[in-house]
Order: C-alpha cells, then structure tokens, then sequence
C-alpha cells in the first residue's frame, strides 16, 4: 500500500533524500517532467492539451523529528527535536538514529528515584535521553555522531473500522493524496509540488513559491483531530470519518471566501462528506505560496489525525478516500470555469 511505504520512510525536516525517492519513482511514469530544486522540493508537471488552467496541488514530505546534540560520559544520548512534538509523549518511545538507523530508546529518570517535585512536572527535552546499548561515550561515537537526525520507530498498522496508525501521517497522507490525484487523466494542467522543511517554518515552500505561475493552489494536509475524551465539541477541530476538513482561516494565511465556496459546492454537488477546520492555529504552506509574486489564492483541504507529531498518528481510511475524490472532482470543476 502507498501510504504504509511513505510513511514508513526516513524524511525529517532537513534530510529529507529518502522519502523525496520513494515519490520520485512512484511519479517518474506519471508526469511529464520533474524536478528536484536546490533546497529538494519536487516539482513535478502534468500537462493537459488546450487547458488554460495552471493548478499547483501541494504537500510537504517532511516530518518531525529529532536531532542529536551531545553524547554524554556514559554513552546516553542527548537530543533535540526538529519541528514541534510536545516531549510529555517521549518516554518509552523507540527511534531510529542516522543513516544506519541505529535503534535506541528513549529514556528518563525512573519514577522511583524522581523527588515529589519532580514528580509534579513535565519532563522537558533536558530530562530526556536516548539509550543505544551502549557503555561509553567511545563505543557510542562509533555508531552515532552529534548532527545525526532521529525519526520515530513506528509500524504501519491497519485496525479497527477502518482505521490506520503510523508515524509521519502528516504529511505523507498528503503526498499519498497528490500521487494519487496525478495518475488520474486531469482537464487542466497540474503541477505537483511536494515541499521539505515545512516543520521549522515553510521553508521549502518559500523557495517553491518563487519558481511559480498558477492560477489557484491546492494545499493538501495531514491535520488536528481532537474528538477525544473530555474535548468539549467546539474545541473539536475536526472529526474523524466526517470528511476532509477546509480551512477558512489559520495563523498564516486568510482564505478567499470564494474558493473555500467552491470546495463547498463541489462537495455537496457530489455527495462528499466534508468539515470545516475548526481553529485558527498552526499554518501550512499556503503561509507563504499566497504571499509570493503578485500573490496567488489558495485552499487548504485536510485529512483529520488523531495524536499528531507522534510515532502513533491515526487516521480514517474514509476520509483519505473523500479526500482524493473532492480533489478530483474540485479540479474537474475548475475546468469548466467560473471559479479561477
């Protein structure tokens, strides 16, 4: 399955070269011409004769990660992570260290041996430590250097009603949506841009947005999903099995009112479950495609992920399918004019 091969690769903000791989060969018989640019964004075209539509779709292949900072004395690891992963989820979590992907724990203080105060808080990043197995600092600096990225260890599993968990699901679930999108025969142009560095600040898309003309962007994400025990409803920012979730406003971009419409229309013309995204906070890269040039409008369509920036993400299988499907219909609707 796609979606268990993203995510299961290696692509933590800033080394990325594994996952770019893996889309690479599953577009390089489907679009007409692609792309790495320097900073490693994709940007793959698939042109369609007598369109005078240009449409980008986007997503961005990075995840979270960590970063190793100091190897103390012991052997233990010290680290930092990359993008933002609240470190209360940490301990007892299995990560994978470097391009060997040398497999370490990580690890804190037993509760036994904490002090009622320390009991009484959150561990930070500097309580923390990964564990290889290890006796010394020598033995570990053979297999781990300082500047080694660290992604989650986490098993692709599908279980219950049509659930699935995985790390990475934001974004890879948007990557899987694109790839998907681009083997179908579109009416009007398409550029897929799949970007890194996302994470630490819509990095890639900056540079990605500069290399553009297009008439209207798609941003395609893996968001928030809060409908879980003791969450009032109207903290609930999306739903799972409830349909791709559309922004109207978020903490980098204001949406036109007119293209969030048009997903609406075309949702409900075609019988699509869909939900509004239902906070202001976070951002994607519309942050800075909408800024570049002249400025370009953009949507924000998204699959709602329970426990996010986490090795245990979950996500509705249905609501990946209406996902791809709205895409599909939305650029179909576009063809037909009237709404770019």
């Amino acid at each position: 399955m796609l979606l268990k091969k993203l995510t299961s690769a290696f692509g933590v903000s800033g080394c990325e070269r594994e996952i770019r791989n893996v889309i690479l060969e599953e577009l390089k018989d489907t679009v007409d011409k692609v792309k790495v640019d320097r900073i490693g964004n994709i940007i793959a075209e698939k042109k369609t004769p007598n369109s005078s539509y240009n449409v980008v779709i986007t997503a961005h292949m990075d995840e979270v990660g960590f970063m190793v900072k100091g190897i103390e004395d012991s052997g233990l690891i010290r680290f930092i992570s990359v993008g933002g992963i609240d470190s209360r989820i940490l301990v007892s979590k299995i990560v994978l260290i470097g391009d060997a992907r040398i497999p370490g724990v990580i690890g804190a203080k037993a509760v036994h041996m904490q002090k009622p105060t320390e009991r009484e808080k959150a561990l930070s990043y500097d309580d923390l430590y990964i564990d290889i197995g290890t006796k010394s600092k020598e033995e570990t600096e053979k297999k781990v250097t300082i500047g080694d990225y660290i992604s989650f260890h986490s098993e692709y599993v599908e279980f219950g009603e049509n659930r699935i968990k995985a790390k990475a699901l934001d974004n890879r679930v948007g990557c899987n949506v694109i790839i998907d999108v681009l083997k179908r025969q579109l009416p009007v142009n398409v550029t897929a841009v799949i970007t890194v560095q996302e994470e630490i600040g819509l990095r890639g898309a900056e540079v990605a947005a500069n290399q553009l003309e297009a008439d209207l962007i798609i941003v395609l994400e893996g968001t928030t999903c809060s409908d879980v025990a003791d969450i009032e409803p109207h903290f609930q920012v999306t739903t799972l099995d409830k349909g791709p979730a559309i922004s109207i406003m978020d903490q980098t971009s204001i949406y036109q009112k007119k293209h969030i419409q048009s997903v609406i229309d075309t949702a409900k013309k075609y019988n699509i479950p869909w939900q509004y995204r239902r906070t202001t906070f976070g951002g994607n890269d519309a942050g800075k495609f909408h800024l570049a040039g002249t400025g370009t409008p953009c949507v924000s369509i998204a699959v709602p992920c329970r426990y996010i920036h986490s090795p245990v993400s979950v996500l509705s299988k249905n609501d990946v399918d209406n996902t791809k499907e709205l895409v599909i219909k939305y650029i179909e609707e576009i063809s037909k004019g009237g709404i770019i």
